[in-house]
């Protein structure tokens, strides 16, 4: 009679996991759903039992269970139990090592709706928490699947001719007419039966399946300027662009993050920005448009900051005086939530850096748009982060535009000489950034009788 090993008998979880892993392996189907189940509610328990499960096995058992089904529900348990396996870079590299890329393409290529969101999930989860998974991922074209999820069922005429395309057209063309696009080969009738389920699908199921694919993207670029222009290669800023204008909630939220990502990829990479956001590029004017709008509603700093953060991060990529991007953003320095009003602040420094090939036109632009008084009122907040953004920037102006009329009429000397005996003004960088554009303003405010308008201006 065969009995478990002593340590079992001292430790449960450890016999629960081993017979679990066996009936994954050997089990009927519904017994295998029920286990997978079983080990995902391990796994999200605690660190402890992921970490037994991996060591125990337990990892291939379920990617076979993924990759041949059997049923919607058994790929939906398997998936969810390697997302909550993935917890830590070693974990996802020991998934990754038991042959997790190719599963999830083909997953990713062809599967019903419910397998992809929870498979988009985990992919999430990995890429997350291991950058060499993130770019080995990138490497074998996880992002063309992707994008195509996200372009499917976009408004799409009958007959789309070469002078008619739309968005879903033109990602489609751009996914599959890339060389080394590896091709997936699918039965016709599963294709056709995908499509029919597709269109009958839940709302709901719709909805979640793109949010999930849209975090994929966004945790895909995360950091990643590799990813970042996989993603504008395929055509999927127009994706992305489409789905912040037309949709909301989660599914939106994730898009403008992986737009922010991507932006952010654009601003240290010069190659992916003068590609990907030149000037006369749909793909950049659809993005841009559609970050303008959010940054211009009311009432949503969740959505406002990561665009405020987005556009910041493209204002290299602006002509001279765009008083179109500028406004906008010199509205946002009075918003009601602090935390807005120092994003937008922080990103309008970018367009007045120094390191800005326009930043002196740039700064006049800021100047026109009524900035300056929003500003020297932002130094007055007890939110010390939008406080130094408003501070840099406003020093920034002086120095480059210290001729100003608006700067004097709205005290900012004054102002930044009391700033300048303030705590934020403390640290060495911002030091040196403030006396330099005292000095300035004093140049060019020199004149009998000194500054009168300094007694005014005082904190409350």
């Amino acid at each position: 009679m065969l009995s478990l090993p002593p340590i079992a008998s001292t430790d449960p979880i450890l016999s629960w996991v081993w017979g679990f892993i066996a009936t994954v392996h050997n089990g009927t189907l519904e017994d295998k759903e029920d286990a997978a189940n079983s080990l995902a509610s391990l796994a999200a328990d605690n660190d402890r039992n992921g970490k037994i499960i991996i060591e125990e096995g337990g990892v291939v058992p379920l990617l076979r269970l993924l990759k041949e089904g059997g049923s919607v529900a058994a790929q939906v348990a398997a998936a969810t139990a390697l997302g909550n396996l993935s917890t830590d870079q070693e974990r996802v590299s020991q998934i990754v090592a038991e042959g997790a890329i190719p599963v999830v393409l083909g997953i990713l290529h062809e599967a019903p709706m419910k397998v992809q969101a929870k498979v988009a999930h985990a992919l999430s989860r990995m890429v997350s928490h291991d950058p060499n998974a993130k770019e080995a991922f990138g490497q074998q074209n996880v992002i063309r699947p992707l994008v195509s999820i996200l372009g499917s069922d976009m408004d799409e005429p009958p007959a789309a001719g070469k002078n008619n395309l739309t968005i879903h057209s033109v990602v489609q063309l751009g996914i599959h007419r890339r060389p080394g696009n590896a091709a997936v080969d699918h039965p016709r009738g599963t294709a056709a039966a995908l499509r029919r389920e597709r269109e009958e699908e839940d709302l709901a199921v719709k909805s979640e399946w793109k949010t999930e694919v849209a975090r994929a993207l966004w945790k895909l670029a995360e950091e990643s300027e590799s990813n970042s222009k996989r993603i504008t290669d395929t055509k999927g800023l127009l994706c992305l662009a489409k789905l912040i204008q037309k949709d909301d909630g989660e599914l939106q939220h994730n898009c403008l993050l992986a737009v922010m990502e991507i932006t952010a990829a654009a601003e240290r990479n010069s190659d992916l920005r003068r590609s990907a956001f030149k000037t006369n590029s749909p793909a950049a004017k659809a993005v841009v448009d559609q970050l303008l709008r959010v940054v211009e509603e009311e009432g949503k700093p969740d959505l406002q900051i990561p665009a405020l953060r987005a556009i910041g991060c493209l204002a290299r990529t602006f002509p001279a005086r765009e008083s179109r991007i500028i406004r906008p953003l010199v509205k946002q320095l009075g918003h009601m939530n602090p935390l807005v009003g120092g994003e937008a602040a922080t990103a309008l420094q970018k367009f007045a850096d120094p390191g800005n090939f326009l930043h002196t036109e740039h700064s006049k632009g800021i100047i026109e748009s009524g900035g300056v008084a929003s500003l020297v009122r932002m130094l007055k907040l007890e939110e010390k982060e939008a406080q130094v953004a408003a501070l840099i920037l406003l020093c920034y102006l002086a120095i480059h535009v210290g001729n100003s009329e608006a700067l004097e009429q709205a005290k900012a000397l004054s102002a930044l000489e009391l700033v300048s005996r303030t705590s934020i003004s403390q640290s060495q960088s911002v030091k040196e950034l403030l006396h330099q554009a005292i000095k300035h303003l004093e140049l060019y405010q020199a004149g009998g009788g000194g500054h009168p308008h300094r007694e005014m201006y005082e904190y409350p």
